[in-house]
Parts: structure tokens; sequence; C-alpha cells
């Protein structure tokens, strides 16, 4: 594995990758069931289009064994799980289970709060991310962010969209086609094409949370992370954001974080439900895996307890 030295702009080569850009085909349906009384019992219906999921996802991130620390305190532990190429994976959980947690390891977020530590393996493609000669601004750049809030640069709409382009060196033909691309992708192209030289902060936060979705693509991730990307939205925007995570995983794997029950059930193809239990001898509660499946599995015929218990809001 070739790597930039620390700090740099210049992507890394990952020569074992793939592509460094996103994928543009779609994922082959597994084969439907034959028979009737499969058809019945059979969950990997994809409720958006109607193809049938593999049983098992083909990994683009894997978690093994994960515990994740601040200082002394264990946050997170015994996380293993896949994130499938070309699915939207939702994780669940009442707060402080380490949802938020697991998902900003996933692209190093976590190395910028003092004394945050990951043990066991978190791998792209097959490579650890926390590898000694992986440069963490590469992992980013190929695993990319939307945060909870919408939070647009104090620049214009079109150097919002630019920004990464240029910061990290990549080679464009066309700068304005670029950007042109990243805001069609994100569905806000046909709403600000005749303003791109205007301040982000003139529009509205469903459009803003879009503009940060559209920059995030502009580098070309093949991940999109995103933690709670509604939240602050109303239902109309929210909308507009579930419908632009349908189309867009069509060409990115895309993993949420949401309180929402009915968002995760909505778009996610699978679901992971996450926990905290009390560590022994103390008051701290350390969050754990509790179960991953299918979206339709999990919300119909859970395998735990306390999964049921949370979707049909007994506890949590």
């Amino acid at each position: 594995m070739t790597t930039a030295p620390s700090g740099s702009t210049t992507p890394t080569d990952w020569t074992d990758m793939t592509s460094t850009d996103a994928p543009t085909t779609e994922r082959p349906a597994a084969a439907a069931p034959q028979d009737a009384s499969a058809r019945e019992i059979d969950v990997r219906v994809d409720r958006a289009s109607g193809r049938y999921l593999p049983e098992v996802p083909t990994p683009v991130i894997e978690c093994t064994d994960v515990d994740i620390f601040y200082g002394q305190f264990r946050a997170v532990h015994g996380v293993s799980l896949v994130y499938g190429k070309n699915e939207i994976t939702a994780m669940i959980g009442p707060s402080g289970c380490g949802k938020s947690t697991v998902l900003r390891s996933l692209n190093r977020m976590n190395d910028l709060i003092t004394g945050a530590r990951v043990t066991g393996k978190i791998t792209y493609h097959g490579q650890d991310i926390y590898g000694s000669d992986v440069d963490p601004i590469e992992v980013r750049r190929r695993i990319g962010m939307v945060f909870q809030k919408p939070n647009p640069f104090p620049k214009s709409i079109y150097d919002n969209i630019a920004y990464g382009p240029r910061v990290t060196g990549m080679k464009v033909s066309s700068m304005d086609d670029l950007v042109e691309e990243s805001l069609r992708g994100a569905a806000l192209w046909d709403e600000v094409k005749d303003k791109l030289k205007q301040s982000a902060y003139g529009l509205s936060g469903g459009q803003q949370q879009r503009l940060c979705i559209a920059r995030t693509i502009a580098v070309r991730p093949e991940v999109i992370l995103m933690d709670e990307p509604c939240s602050s939205l109303d239902p109309i925007a929210t909308a507009r954001i579930e419908d632009l995570m349908e189309d867009l995983r069509k060409d990115f794997t895309i993993i949420i974080v949401t309180h929402n029950m009915q968002q995760a059930a909505r778009v996610a193809d699978r679901t992971a439900f996450f926990t905290a239990k009390a560590a022994e001898g103390t008051g701290d509660r350390t969050g754990q895996l509790v179960e991953y499946d299918l979206t339709s599995k999990i919300f119909s015929n859970p395998a735990d307890r306390r999964t049921e218990d949370y979707i049909s809001g007994r506890f949590g």
C-alpha cells in the first residue's frame, strides 16, 4: 500500500482498490425464491425496487471485534458487522449506545478527539484503515461524512462544492462540470443553478443538508456516512433526503445513524440495533451490538427480545 505523507493533500494511491471513483453500476440482484412457500417466508426483498438482497452482503467496510475507548472509558465493546456494497445500512438504538461513536470510527473522525482509540480491526476493502501506513485524510476522502446539522462553509454555493476537490488536489477537466454533477447528484441543481455565486447560508435547512451531501460526493467517495441527517429537518425536507438516499445507493454505500424507526424501516436494506450495558463494577454504560440483519427481518421478526422491545417502544 502506498500512502501520502501525513497531512498531505495528495490522494493516496491504494493500488489494490478496484477504483478511485464511486462505482457507477447497480448491484446485481440475487435470485428470487422459486416457489410460493419460499416467497412467503423470504425476507430479502428490497422494499424499494423489488429486487432480492443476498443473505450475506458484499463487504465494503468490515468491523471485527471492535472496542472504542475515550481515555480509560470503553464506549463500545465487541462490535463485529459488515457494511454491504451499494446498500443502505441503518444503525439504531437508544441514546448513549455508541451508534455515532461507531459511525465516526469508520472514517477515523474519532482521531480528532483527544484520548480516543480503537482496538480490534476496521477494514475497507480488506485494508486496515488504522494501519500505521494509512493516511487518515485519504480515508476520509473515500469514506465521506454528512453531519447531523447542515454545516455549509461561509462561502458561495459554488465554492462549497469546489472546496474539497481543490484542497485534495483532485484532477478535474472542468470544475464547473464537477459542481453541476455534484449538485445534480444531490437533487439540488435545478433549485440553485441560477445563484451559484450566492452565499450557501441563504438556502433553507433542507437545501443546506443536500448541499452538504453534494459537497461530500464532489470528492468522489465510495461510502457516505450520515449521522442523523434529518434530525433538524421538517417532514418535507426529510422526505427529500430519504428520496435522495434511494437514488444515491445506486452509486454509493450509505451508512446512517437514526433515532427514527420509521425512517430506518423506509430506507435501510439492513439494520444494526445497539444498546448500552452497565460495565461490570462501574456505573458506566458500554455500547454493544445486539442484532444485525435485513431490515425487513429486524422489524418483523427480530431474533432478540431487546430489539423487539426497542422498536415497539417498550424501552429506550
